[in-house]
């Protein structure tokens, strides 16, 4: 854990030392004020991480902390302080109509409704801006052109040009710079006017009524499922919840819903009227007829289906808008009661941008070898039930193809208010061999990059919920009952009786992974990765990794884990 202070200590200190640097070009006249969104140049000399490190402090610095603490008793002021920020970054929201925009919101699914939209809407050839939150290895991943993250150059010049005006005005607006979020939705909206893209797919951050992205006035909104989170925030109930996600409705503005609990669309009907927003229930994904065959979804689970139905009602009517003289399937915008929307005949262009849409880390396979990872960032309830179906299915035809005995091990992590317990009472039917739980900490080392640092949360925190989501996972098997351990998987046959898995705690991502796969995946033996120490007694427990033809590893409960995994499993993701 020392180890692991250092690391944010000397993180710390660098940022000092780029903020020094920043000034001393700023007093040395290589930065003025420029508020004009086409004339700020970027700062020379200053590379991706120093912007990100730079970046970073906006997660504490005390007048961020402060504008959270205080806008959270008055949620209005939000929206407010963002169009003050935008102003001082010499943009407009007037601009930001440029972008023609579609905006999403929901609890689960928002993410990969844009990405099914963004990748229809560009297979017809428009260029496309996609935000989304949050991200999984490089925070420029929230920024995307054409589906890929902008470069490590375009993000350094475009951050310091926002920078760089936001802190010449600080001084005249009582010292304050956007905290985290905020600045990163400012420097997309810039992005995407620099980058001139047909489109903007503006993905919500929490919520919707008083999330920053809520200055805009967009071409249609779209509201996937909804659920319990972030409760503190939004509210205890799927009520609350509803009135603050129906809160990007606009008047005159189409907008469309998968279909939602009784009480949650009551709530939605009700804010579109008030509105003067027509709304839409989107129909089943089955509903839709294609000339070219049967609709494939390169997202996996059912539960990407209504996912995709909402995607292609919000493709459809951008598509009319702009492109008038093409015969996409008509809309009536007369209705605002939320009637089923119309089903209607898929062009090919659509059928081939649902079966090749891609979002990393959103029930995503990989195979390396022996070891087969199911990463899913599954983090409430429902979705965590849709994950636990996903890896059940899945899981067991990559068994029905093993050549012996598989070993199961569930990695685990989950951070906030979310309810872990409830969590992993759902995974425990998955019969794992072994439940491992690590803190959101990539390596304990401090080669580890800036892009996945959070200072908003102590380590000894992180480490403490780890170790009570290890007796979580206890008292749900003392409760249940088991005939004793039964270590592996023999080939595809079904499972008896419920079986008890062995548990440990890791310090980091990195560490856990090493000791799940005991050398066997060549990707994480790479000579340039520090191998994690454990005791003797640990190392004897995994002799029942080793003597097993496959591992099968899920690693569910936080995006943020999902990511730190990824960082180590895929390493082009960080380059």
């Amino acid at each position: 854990m020392v180890r692991v202070w250092r690391v944010s200590h000397a993180s710390s200190v660098f940022t000092a030392r780029v903020r020094q640097r920043y000034l001393a070009r700023r007093l040395a006249g290589l930065s003025g004020r420029h508020y004009s969104a086409k004339t700020a140049p970027h700062v020379p000399g200053m590379e991706y991480q120093d912007a990100i490190c730079t970046l970073n402090t906006l997660q504490t610095n005390v007048s961020a902390l402060d504008q959270v603490r205080r806008e959270r008793g008055h949620p209005q002021q939000q929206l407010l302080a963002t169009k003050g920020f935008l102003e001082r970054a010499g943009l407009s929201v007037e601009e930001l109509n440029q972008l023609n925009i579609i905006h999403v919101t929901g609890t689960k699914g928002k993410g990969s409704t844009c990405a099914f939209t963004e990748r229809i809407l560009r297979s017809y050839g428009f260029r496309t801006g996609f935000y989304s939150s949050p991200h999984l290895v490089q925070v420029r991943e929230r920024i995307r052109i054409n589906g890929q993250p902008i470069g490590k150059e375009l993000f350094t010049k475009y951050f310091w040009q926002i920078y760089g005006r936001l802190d010449e005005t600080k001084g005249t607006h009582g010292g304050t710079m956007p905290a985290y979020f905020r600045f990163l939705t400012i420097l997309a909206f810039h992005v995407f006017l620099q980058e001139k893209v047909d489109l903007a797919l503006i993905e919500v951050g929490i919520g919707g009524a008083y999330d920053c992205t809520n200055i805009i006035r967009p071409w249609v909104c779209g509201i996937s499922s909804l659920g319990i989170d972030h409760t503190q925030i939004l509210g205890d109930t799927i009520e609350k919840i509803a009135w603050q996600k129906g809160g990007i409705l606009k008047p005159g503005v189409p907008a469309f819903t998968t279909k939602q609990p009784e009480n949650a669309m009551t709530v939605l009907k009700d804010r579109a009227k008030e509105i003067g927003c027509p709304l839409w229930v989107c129909p089943d994904l089955d509903d839709y007829t294609a000339d070219s065959g049967p609709v494939h979804l390169g997202l996996a689970g059912l539960h990407q289906q209504s996912n995709a139905s909402l995607a292609l009602q919000l493709s459809n009517v951008w598509l009319q808008r702009s492109v008038p003289d093409k015969s996409f399937p008509s809309f009536s915008m007369e209705k605002t009661v939320a009637p089923q929307a119309m089903a209607f005949n898929l062009s090919p262009i659509m059928v081939k941008g649902l079966a090749s849409t891609e979002w990393p880390g959103r029930n995503q396979t990989l195979k390396h070898g022996a070891v087969t990872y199911f990463l899913d960032g599954a983090h409430t309830m429902r979705s965590m039930q849709a994950c636990v179906d996903w890896f059940t299915e899945t899981a067991l035809q990559h068994e029905r193809n093993a050549s012996g005995p598989v070993a199961r091990v569930l990695l685990f992590n989950a951070t906030g208010e979310r309810d872990s317990a409830a969590m992993l009472k759902l995974l425990v039917p998955c019969q794992f061999d072994f439940a491992v739980f690590c803190p959101n900490i990539t390596e304990a080392i401090a080669s580890c990059n800036a892009d996945q640092q959070n200072f908003n949360v102590s380590v000894e925190n992180m480490v403490t919920r780890c170790l009570d989501n290890e007796r979580s996972w206890h008292l749900h098997h003392s409760r249940g009952g088991n005939s004793g351990p039964q270590l592996l998987i023999q080939d595809s046959l079904p499972l008896g009786p419920e079986k008890k898995a062995d548990t440990l705690v890791f310090p980091s991502i990195l560490s856990a992974l090493q000791w799940i796969t005991q050398g066997r995946d060549s990707v994480l033996a790479n000579p340039g990765k520090a191998v994690f120490m454990v005791k003797p007694s640990i190392m004897a427990k995994a002799a029942l990794l080793c003597d097993a033809a496959e591992i099968h590893v899920l690693i569910t409960g936080s995006l943020h884990l999902v990511g730190g995994a990824l960082k180590h499993l895929d390493p082009a993701s960080s380059k």
